[in-house]
């Protein structure tokens, strides 16, 4: 589902094709329905993207509000509520953490930033677990191997147990997919190439704060990947992507072979897979965030974070990696000459100069 449409995955497509041409045959056919399972959801990501507005839904006292459904291991959205705003946990662990971490990704971006949900108006916050897709070999359905978001609501899979384990495991992984949502409502960044990758590395940024902010994690202790929850342990991988270290995720697997991100210019992407590399790119404005964080130590969501989040709210849906350069480094520089120059060293570093 989703790997070659605008809808936000957090599973990129370069992961999906290599499932599906994996010589076992259950992770083959899962993959195979994945990919043909897309094209369902191109039309709505497309008219969310254009009109994001139409797909909100305001809580009435504009506050905290939160609905998780359970999908019952089909695809139809949303499904049956489970758990909704100030109800107590159920016995079901993925309706909780879905509950619990859009909770917190909403609190960071309230505490952090004052703004009040997605939109910044009090967006209530729609997830569905156990969602599943149809597979057209068995005429089944099996359980999802992603999340996404798309523009009106989060979706999350349960894996498969080979690969992946349940998407609702991973507080960066929510805070990912919740943060193409704040996109959308800001810069709304077009899905495609170097606008598409920014879309990513915002999501990403966000979605790893979250967490560092979650678990007080400053820049000296923190680790810098994403989804690493989600990963059905093996030597060969242990993320989705790496931030610091963009393809170094996961390396010779069996199943989903190298991570092809590269980290600096002189190696960016620049062919149509992928809607022309918007996962593949997001390292290289990853690590330039991360550089940029460590140089200013401390927490990164106080400085760094300020400044990305800011840079966010000003680039508009075509920005290229250069104007968000540009521009992050003109936001830092209204702080402070020791910011302007952390950040401006950062993009140097990876190829972009300001």
């Amino acid at each position: 589902m989703c790997e070659r449409d605008p809808i936000q995955c957090i599973v990129p497509p370069y992961v999906t094709d290599s499932l599906a041409q994996s010589d076992d045959p259950a992770v083959r056919a899962r993959a195979i329905t994945t990919i043909r399972q897309s094209a369902r959801f191109r039309a709505m990501r497309i008219a969310a993207q254009a009109l994001p507005t139409l797909m909100v839904t305001i809580a009435p006292d504009k506050k905290k509000h939160r609905l998780v459904y359970d999908a019952q291991q089909k695809d139809q959205l949303p499904g049956k509520l489970a758990r909704s705003e100030g109800d107590a946990k159920v016995a079901d662990v993925a309706v909780n953490e879905a509950y619990d971490h859009s909770g917190q990704t909403y609190d960071f971006y309230n505490k952090i930033f004052s703004r009040n949900s997605l939109d910044g108006e009090g967006m209530i916050l729609i997830s569905s677990v156990h969602v599943a897709e149809p597979d057209f070999s068995s005429g089944k359905f099996i359980p999802m191997n992603n999340a996404f978001w798309d523009g009106e609501q989060m979706a999350y899979g349960d894996g498969d147990e080979v690969i992946f384990t349940r998407f609702t495991k991973s507080l960066d992984v929510v805070g990912h997919e919740l943060t193409h949502g704040v996109q959308s409502f800001t810069s709304n960044l077009t899905y495609s190439r170097q606008s598409g990758a920014l879309n990513e590395h915002f999501a990403d940024v966000f979605g790893v704060l979250v967490r560092q902010w979650k678990n007080g994690e400053s820049v000296d202790s923190a680790n810098w990947l994403v989804g690493a929850e989600i990963m059905v342990p093996a030597e060969t991988r242990m993320a989705i992507r790496n931030m610091e270290k963009p393809g170094t995720a996961f390396a010779n697997d069996p199943f989903i072979g190298t991570d092809p991100q590269p980290g600096h210019m002189s190696k960016i992407f620049t062919g149509a897979a992928d809607r022309g590399g918007v996962h593949i790119n997001s390292g290289i404005p990853n690590r330039a965030f991360v550089l940029a964080a460590q140089e200013l130590g401390g927490n990164a969501w106080d400085t760094a974070g300020r400044i990305w989040y800011d840079t966010l709210l000003q680039l508009s849906s075509n920005s290229q990696f250069q104007d968000c350069a540009n521009l992050s480094v003109q936001v830092a520089a209204a702080i402070g000459n020791a910011e302007k120059k952390a950040v401006t060293k950062a993009w140097k570093t990876v190829g972009i100069t300001v």
